[in-house]
């Protein structure tokens, strides 16, 4: 039995996840049930342990291990000077906003697309544009002519996920590549939220090409946002960091923190630094397991369901499944009220007829859930 199998009880915890809806069985938010590694905890108690959390600063330990880790997983390489630490990345797009376009500018993203990517825009006064991904051969991808019909001459950013969330698509080097060129002709800046580049499911088939090697003509446009919070799911611990190569990009981002960011604390360093230096063990047994419940989930969908279709899921523990086919415009509605489970619903994706499953859970849990969905749909029938 693996150790991903019996995961500690999350009710009653004061958990998001588990505790927002108590009476549903959680599969929505973005976070597992699975403990850290636990070099992050034993981290954790040695920090505790010093038994003072005054006002803290990025240490030489946590620079260092972010370094070595975009070197050797991401073949990077940057100076300590390139990053700007913050409290998450969800702040992270909305300071982007604020910092490179005025009000009455535009950003451009492609749907559907994490709901922050479609809300920031408000914070600096911003329209926002959206484009959606197309499916060619069975393929999410980029709508090339739509986005070039879309954009305008006040359009100021381009917001990527990659890993895509919610579709699990890893973007190509040709894609990011030709998505530079488009942000460059346009006179873009580009964020690449790259939050889950350490979840690609096979790495052999869809490596992750990281913005950090786009060529250096780029740089001067480009914001990659990164963090250890969904990989070694510490997304409570509130830390996450923006590479900016570009001192003169740098510097107008930097500056637009202004006094609303939170501190960030001295666990949350620490915690980055132990899951960098030491959770690559973990990190590949965890892969294992989500692949394995990928590989379920998909068949479960595909041979079981029929009517109910799920992408090839490349990347992350979000599998984005299409409820359409089976004349279920509201299917997150419908599992709450059907099944009694507790999905993300898709219109906040800008994906109506959709809702998004956290399969980061024990496979026993994921079993029950499609069980539980298999009997909902049964009784339309």
């Amino acid at each position: 039995m693996s150790t991903f199998d019996v995961p500690p009880s999350r009710r009653g915890t004061g958990s998001l996840k588990w505790d927002k809806r108590p009476e549903l069985q959680p599969f929505w938010v973005a976070d597992m049930d699975f403990p850290s590694p636990p070099e992050v905890i034993e981290a954790l108690h040695h920090r505790v342990d010093h038994g003072v959390f005054g006002y803290a600063v990025p240490h030489d330990g946590l620079v260092d291990s972010i370094l070595a880790y975009l070197a050797k997983r991401h073949g990077a390489s940057i100076s300590a000077d390139h990053l700007v630490h913050l409290g998450g990345l969800v702040p992270a797009l909305s300071l982007a906003g604020r910092a490179f376009a005025n009000p009455g500018d535009a950003l451009l993203t492609c749907t559907p697309i994490y709901p922050p990517f479609l809300n920031i825009h408000r914070d600096a006064s911003l329209e926002l544009i959206t484009v959606p991904h197309i499916l060619e051969d069975d393929q999410w991808v980029f709508d090339w002519d739509s986005m070039e019909t879309a954009v305008t001459p006040d359009t100021r950013l381009f917001l990527l996920s990659n890993p895509q969330n919610p579709l699990g698509r890893v973007f190509s080097e040709e894609e990011i590549i030709q998505l530079a060129e488009f942000c460059d002709r346009h006179d873009l800046i580009l964020v690449s939220d790259e939050i889950h580049c350490d979840l690609i499911l096979d790495e052999e088939r869809t490596p992750h090409f990281t913005a950090l090697r786009l060529p250096d003509k780029y740089a001067v446009r480009t914001i990659t946002l990164l963090s250890p919070s969904k990989t070694y799911n510490v997304a409570g611990m509130g830390y996450a960091y923006a590479v900016i190569p570009d001192q003169r990009l740098r510097h107008r981002f930097a500056s637009k923190r202004g006094h609303i960011l939170a501190e960030i604390t001295c666990l949350g360093y620490h915690c980055a630094e132990a899951a960098y230096r030491h959770g690559e063990s973990w990190r590949r047994e965890l892969i294992s397991y989500l692949r394995s419940n990928r590989d379920l989930l998909t068949a479960f969908c595909r041979e079981e369901l029929g009517k109910v279709t799920i992408p090839d899921m490349e990347a992350t523990y979000l599998a984005w499944l299409d409820f359409r086919p089976a004349g279920i415009p509201e299917p997150a509605r419908f599992l709450e009220e059907e099944a009694g489970l507790f999905l993300s619903d898709g219109r906040f994706f800008g994906g109506p007829g959709h809702a998004r499953l956290n399969f980061g859970c024990s496979r026993v849990l994921l079993e029950e859930a499609l069980e539980s969905i298999r009997k909902a749909l049964g009784k339309r029938t």
